[in-house]
């Protein structure tokens, strides 16, 4: 029997309790969600974190991962473990990579071969603009073209007076198909007017071994992965191809300066995180890396191997730098026609 004595106005009591309890739960659900990936980037890394790279010990991207391990270390008091995954020109660890859980604790140093050579050349097992956060930009390195010493060549115009005189019968050693020594080799050929066959390899030290051996004529590749070989004789560096000269070898000219006019190409490294990765943890690692590559002993090692500590201005800056390459780069591999499809 319904009580008539009760006010009206408190008659709708439960139901206001009830009303309120219900929007008091969906603010609540509302701030947890939002603060729950900053929460989780505050207690991040609570335990070892795997930098993924795709290629051998040795190399150039085994040298910088293993300086940022070191820092990442020590800025988070944590281990990051650098896992080589090598293969197909670093396809096979961007692949592992780009599925790994989007939790931080999975991350890659990712390189210009694999992140935009690589997917405009042929079809890989990830999309390198949808499947990844970028974090930031590394390091920028040189492209050398060295030979081995009993090559009767001293410069790049005998190189190309050389193989003009033989079509076919040299050779070219890079890091593998799609690499960034892969496609300076295939634009020089077509600047040059020339034909130097190409060799792909797993990885820049499995080149440099062919050539230093005399099993190859010459190589394109990373100048730190090259530069021991050039000072101790094994090898002839005849040119870099940047736009300017590397430091480490002031007295080799650029491919342009040596008589090809025009031409360029660099490489670079990059830190990358899955796709997905809550943000806070993003720019943790983005802040991380730029202290790590700003400290003086990690610059003056990177610079004496050829290597230059090239840090973005943000996560943003590198995404809009992924994103011109990529664009730059499809023009000149259509040029070259070194699609598969």
């Amino acid at each position: 029997m319904r009580n008539l004595f009760v006010a009206p106005e408190y008659r709708r009591f439960p139901q206001l309790v009830v009303r309120a309890a219900l929007a008091a739960g969906f603010v609540f659900s509302l701030f947890a969600s939002s603060g729950t990936s900053t929460v989780f980037a505050q207690g991040y890394p609570s335990k070892p974190v795997t930098i993924i790279i795709g290629f051998p010990p040795g190399g150039g991207t085994d040298i910088v991962a293993r300086l940022l391990a070191s820092s990442y270390d020590k800025t988070f008091r944590q281990r990051f473990i650098v896992d080589n995954r090598p293969g197909a020109a670093g396809v096979i660890g961007a692949e592992l990579a780009a599925k790994s859980a989007p939790d931080g604790y999975t991350i890659h140093l990712g390189t210009f071969g694999a992140e935009v050579i690589s997917p405009l050349i042929r079809k890989v097992p990830y999309d390198p603009i949808k499947d990844f956060a970028p974090i930031s930009n590394a390091v920028a390195l040189q492209i050398v073209f060295v030979i081995h010493p009993s090559l009767p060549v001293h410069s790049i115009k005998e190189l190309i007076a050389l193989a003009k005189s033989h079509p076919g019968a040299l050779n070219y050693a890079s890091a593998g198909v799609g690499g960034p020594g892969h496609l300076a080799g295939e634009l020089f050929n077509t600047m040059a007017k020339v034909n130097i066959v190409h060799v792909p390899y797993k990885g820049g030290t499995l080149g440099i071994t062919a050539v230093v051996s005399g099993q190859l004529e010459m190589l394109v590749g990373m100048i730190s992965t090259i530069l021991p070989q050039v000072k101790a004789g094994k090898a002839r560096a005849l040119a870099v191809a940047g736009a300017k000269r590397a430091g480490v070898l002031p007295d080799v000219p650029t491919v342009a300066e040596a008589g090809v006019k025009g031409y360029e190409a660099t490489n670079w490294y990059g830190m990358l995180a899955p796709a997905r990765t809550p943000r806070p943890i993003v720019e943790r690692l983005y802040r991380a890396t730029v202290t790590a590559l700003n400290l003086p002993d990690v610059r003056e090692m990177l610079l004496k191997q050829g290597i230059e500590p090239a840090p973005s201005g943000s996560p943003e800056e590198f995404a809009a730098y992924i994103k011109s390459e990529t664009e730059k780069w499809t023009k000149v591999v259509k040029a070259l026609k070194l699609a598969d499809n």
